[in-house]
C-alpha cells in the first residue's frame, strides 16, 4: 500500500491543491525565515512555497516511497540547498531548542501518537519558534459530517496509511502547551466529503515554559 499511496498522492490531491491548498501553502509559508524544519514532507507539496533565503530548509520523511519522489522533486525544482532526512514526526533527529520553525501540512491525522509528535515538535523548537500548520480534522460544527467521519473512519485509515478522519487537532496543539495566535477553519474543497473540514494556522512555543511532559 505504500508503494501505491505515494504513486497516487499528487494526482488524488491534484483538483484540492489547485482549488485552495496550494494557495493556503504560500500564505502560511511565504513568511517564514530561519531554520525550518518540515515534517512529513511527502512528495514535496510545499516546495514551491518556501522563501528562497532560508537560513536552512530540513525535510523529514519516514517513508521511503514518498522520499524517492520527494527526492526527484528537490532534484527537479529546488533552487537552494535542502536536506532530506529519513525521520519520523515522533522522533526528530535535531538538538534541543534548535529550530525556529516546524512544519506540519495534512500529517497530525496520520502519525500513530500526535501528542508524541507535538512534544517532539516542542523539544526541537526554540523559545518563541512557531509550529505551522495545515490539518484536516474532526466535523464538530457538522453534526451529519461527523457521523460520516466515525463511520468511515477504521476503513478510511486502512486504506490510506493511517490517515484519521476524526481528531481533534486544534484541542491537540493547545493541549500540548502551543500558543496559537492564527488559526482559521475552512471546507478544503474538491476533497472527498469526510476530508474537508480543516484547520490551518500558527502557533507558537511558549518563551517561557516548562519542558515538555
Amino acid at each position: 500500500m505504500s508503494r501505491l499511496f505515494a504513486g497516487i498522492y499528487d494526482w488524488f490531491m491534484r483538483d484540492t491543491e489547485r482549488a485552495c491548498l496550494a494557495a493556503w501553502r504560500a500564505t502560511l509559508l511565504g513568511p517564514l525565515r530561519g531554520h525550518v524544519v518540515e515534517v512529513g514532507a511527502g512528495t514535496g507539496a510545499n516546495l514551491a512555497h518556501y522563501p528562497s533565503d532560508l537560513a536552512s530548509l530540513t525535510l523529514c520523511e519516514p517513508d521511503a516511497h514518498m522520499r524517492a519522489k520527494l527526492q526527484h522533486n528537490i532534484a527537479q525544482s529546488a533552487s537552494r540547498e535542502t536536506s532530506i532526512l529519513d525521520a519520523s514526526v515522533e522522533s526528530l533527529p535535531m538538538q534541543d531548542a534548535s529550530v525556529d520553525v516546524i512544519v506540519c501540512t495534512l500529517v497530525l491525522c496520520s502519525v500513530s501518537d500526535p501528542a508524541l509528535a507535538l512534544k517532539s515538535f516542542a523539544r526541537v523548537l526554540r523559545p518563541g519558534g512557531s509550529l505551522v500548520y495545515i490539518e484536516h480534522v474532526a466535523a464538530h460544527n457538522d453534526p451529519t459530517r461527523l457521523r460520516l467521519q466515525r463511520r468511515i473512519d477504521g476503513v478510511w485509515s486502512r486504506v490510506a496509511e493511517g490517515c484519521h478522519v476524526t481528531r481533534d487537532t486544534a484541542a491537540s496543539i493547545r493541549q500540548a502547551g502551543f500558543e496559537v495566535v492564527h488559526e482559521q477553519r475552512e471546507s478544503m474543497r474538491k476533497a472527498l466529503p469526510w476530508l474537508r473540514p480543516t484547520i490551518r494556522g500558527v502557533a507558537l512555543w511558549p518563551l517561557v515554559t516548562s519542558s515538555p511532559s
